[in-house]
């Protein structure tokens, strides 16, 4: 399938939602993707293919839809799957990095001892918007001692100016992006 015949597939099959969660927001579903093999097993390979291309070893999904996209990349490329997760889920030593959202701030962990020197990470999630939780995804992924080789994403919502509050985070590592709105 070429790139715009997958994006074609994708983009026909993620819903909006209109006023959710609040009055003036549109959100995105993806539930009809995950929901249509064809549709889901194609984003998975597209972003397979791409954690072939970065040469990553290893796979950050931040929580919680990108743990879903992230998880089958994973196993069809034959790489070890990381979660990253918002504070306080994750059992044992962690690493943990703040970061600011519109009104406060969050926090995310990982397990200090997935992630090592010579791994070579790429991060998946389902959206960049802001691009907050990404660009803190970075820096922990970093802190652990790992490379980070790309971000990979099925949405940009290029109107919220994720992809330049990224840029300086990425240190040149690309950001790909399947469906630009």
């Amino acid at each position: 399938m070429t790139p715009t015949a997958t994006r074609d597939l994708l983009l026909s099959r993620i819903r909006d939602v209109v006023d959710h969660p609040s009055p003036g927001i549109v959100f995105k579903d993806i539930t009809p993707l995950l929901a249509d093999p064809e549709a889901f097993t194609a984003l998975t390979g597209t972003f397979a293919e791409l954690c072939v291309r970065f040469g990553a070893t290893k796979i950050v999904g931040l929580e919680a839809r990108g743990f879903i996209l992230a998880a089958p990349v994973a196993v069809s490329a034959g790489v070890g799957f990381i979660p990253v997760r918002k504070a306080g889920k994750l059992p044992g030593a962690t690493l943990r990095q703040a970061y600011e959202l519109e009104y406060g701030t969050a926090e995310i962990e990982v397990h200090a001892e997935d992630l090592a020197a010579g791994d070579r990470v790429l991060v998946i999630d389902d959206v960049l918007a802001t691009g907050g939780t990404a660009e803190a995804s970075l820096e922990l992924v970093r802190r652990a001692g790992a490379e980070v080789v790309g971000v990979a994403v099925l949405m940009e919502l290029g109107f919220l100016g994720g992809r330049a509050r990224l840029e300086s985070a990425l240190k040149g590592a690309p950001l790909e992006a399947v469906i630009r709105l």
